[in-house]
């Protein structure tokens, strides 16, 4: 607990400047570069990870006012709803597809 307290105290006794501004929006795009990757892969799970790893930094960094990153956490949960809809509609294609074939 106490490493906890230490490692944050150096993060809240500094104000942000530009650099941290910078280093959080250069982070912000990476993680919206490979959420992007993972959904056009289908990699659902690691696509939700990224997605939890963005809302964490953009409240770390409040690069998001809380109106708009509510605006934007529904947002993405339809978005979630959309990929997961479709992905199991994809499962039960498969799935009615593997017991038409069945002898």
């Amino acid at each position: 607990m106490a490493l906890a307290l230490a490692l944050s105290i150096p993060s809240i006794a500094q104000p942000t400047d530009q650099a941290d501004t910078a280093g959080c929006k250069a982070e912000e795009a990476a993680l919206e570069r490979e959420i992007d990757l993972a959904r056009s892969k289908g990699q659902m799970l690691r696509r939700r990870q990224l997605a939890e790893a963005l809302v964490a930094l953009q409240t770390r960094c409040k690069t998001l006012a809380p109106e708009q990153s509510r605006a934007a956490k529904i947002q993405r949960l339809e978005q979630d709803i959309r990929e997961l809809r479709l992905e199991l509609e994809r499962a039960e294609e498969q799935l009615r597809e593997l017991k038409s074939a069945a002898p």
